[in-house]
């Protein structure tokens, strides 16, 4: 901490390196990458600096599970040695893993405590190879709610906090890697989506993230993908960085999302899949004030409902039920040891396969149903929540019921797109008095991500969007203590 109160801001201060007027926590992963391509910066020194930076802040956050001091600059040194340095798309860039993928040496939890004494993996996730190949260095796992099931991100003694308010929760289930990238920890980090689980912590932290289709980044989260819905992606605070990042996980060629060349006919609904629940007067102004820059860009906006019938709302439970006894089952937990919460989750999970309602029909019918939807539109343009994130409390010592409650009243606007198995964005558009940003989505048909990017890249230009929390943010001089 700085004289000022702040981290990571002062010359030679925690989050800093690289020689006397270098600041390196806070540069966006593109700029730092070509730094340390050029060998301006070194890899240790970015490592270090942000390893320094977590240090200072992650006691206020509880974003991380793990912090990999020694083993991610031993990675680092690697990177600077390397010979094919200059061709890394992320040279140098410290990244978060969320702790539903392996990481070879570490144990992967899933969020559980119940496997905290797991064998160590042996080997990557495809995931965490195709980062390391592009020069990315892994300083830790971050943490998640139990078998990531829930829209916020608390265990036994850690309640992980929102960066912009820390009463507040960062979401879930990716919510420790969103607080990590909104607290200046890293620039990018791992996530995935099953029901929101990238969108939601992105909301929250007002972060970009693209939770792209099925089948376009290598999956293997848990038992089966919650049958298919759950999908790897990545947080970040610049849409550069996330197309950089998504190319890799998807084993693209990384570059800027191509234009489209043609201004875009985008339909807009706010009509919550939750019938009686509805966005709040701060996201109805964001969707209107996107509404109101779209038009000006020149592109046609028409008011337009997609059928989310109660069936297809169903249909994306039912597999979120399955899902925490699928996957208790495939990481071999005894259901005594799961919380109460997660033990009536992983029950009724076993009551849904049994009445096999978890029916390969229903995500078929919606997907087509969905695709017919995007024939005469290119996106669509939703909210994501109804109002600011959950408090930071314990919630895994409530109910499964109040967390189900909580979790629907507040995030009915993204389950339909993962049983859809459709790419969907999320930006921040605005931002609450003294509270922190609001964000909308956009969804697209199967092949959209680059189309998603580029439009979220060109309201960025033209609504720039504070990249960190005051609080936490490293680029500021002057940040308040915390």
């Amino acid at each position: 901490m700085d004289a000022s109160g702040g981290v990571g801001t002062a010359q030679g201060g925690a989050g800093n390196g690289g020689g006397p007027g270098t600041r390196i926590v806070g540069l966006p992963a593109t700029e730092i990458a070509a730094r340390v391509r050029a060998g301006e910066l070194t890899a240790v020194e970015v490592v270090r600096a942000h390893l320094d930076h977590i240090e200072a802040v992650d006691a206020r956050v509880g974003a991380f599970r793990v912090v990999r001091r020694e083993a991610a600059l031993a990675e680092a040194a690697a990177v600077d040695a390397s010979l094919t340095r200059f061709a890394l798309p992320l040279a140098g860039v410290p990244v978060a893993i969320k702790d539903n993928v392996a990481v070879a040496g570490e144990v992967c939890t899933d969020g559980s405590p119940a496997r905290e004494d797991a064998a160590p993996a042996r080997r990557d996730h495809d995931v965490v190879t195709r980062l390391r190949k592009a020069g990315a260095v892994v300083v830790g796992i971050t943490r998640a709610p139990e078998l990531c099931l829930y829209a916020a991100t608390d265990g036994p003694g850690t309640v992980t906090r929102n960066p912009w308010d820390t009463a507040l929760s960062p979401a879930g289930s990716s919510g420790g890697s969103a607080a990590a990238v909104a607290s200046g920890s890293v620039p990018i980090a791992h996530g995935n989506d099953g029901m929101g689980s990238l969108r939601l912590p992105a909301a929250a932290c007002g972060l970009v993230t693209l939770k792209p289709g099925t089948g376009v980044v290598p999956g293997g989260i848990g038992a089966d993908d919650w049958s298919g819905m759950a999908v790897n992606g990545a947080l970040a605070t610049t849409v550069a960085d996330l197309a950089v990042v998504h190319a890799v996980l998807a084993g693209e060629q990384p570059g800027p999302p191509a234009d489209p060349g043609r201004p875009l006919r985008i339909a807009v609904s706010t009509r919550s899949p939750l019938p009686g629940v509805g966005g709040d007067e701060p996201i109805r102004a964001a969707i209107d004030a996107v509404v109101a820059e779209l038009r000006a860009a020149g592109h046609t906006v028409v008011p337009r409902t997609p059928p989310i019938t109660p069936g297809a709302a169903a249909g994306a439970v039912v597999r979120w039920m399955a899902g925490a006894e699928d996957d208790a089952a495939y990481l071999g937990i005894d259901r005594s040891r799961l919380q109460p919460r997660s033990r009536t989750h992983a029950r009724m999970g076993r009551l849904v396969r049994r009445l096999g309602l978890v029916r390969p029909r229903t995500q078929e019918r919606f997907r087509e149903r969905m695709v017919r939807f995007f024939d005469d539109v290119d996106l669509l343009l939703t909210p994501v929540t109804t109002g600011p994130p959950l408090p930071a409390r314990p919630w895994h010592e409530r109910s499964f019921l109040a967390n189900l409650t909580a979790n629907a009243r507040w995030a009915p606007f993204t389950g339909a797109w993962n049983l859809a198995g459709i790419p969907a964005t999320v930006l921040p558009a605005g931002t609450r008095p003294g509270g922190p940003p609001v964000p909308v989505q956009f969804v697209g048909p199967p092949g959209a991500e680059a189309r998603l990017l580029w439009i979220a890249g060109e309201l960025e230009a033209r609504r720039p969007w504070r990249r960190y929390a005051p609080v936490f943010d490293p680029t500021s001089p002057a940040a308040p203590a915390a």
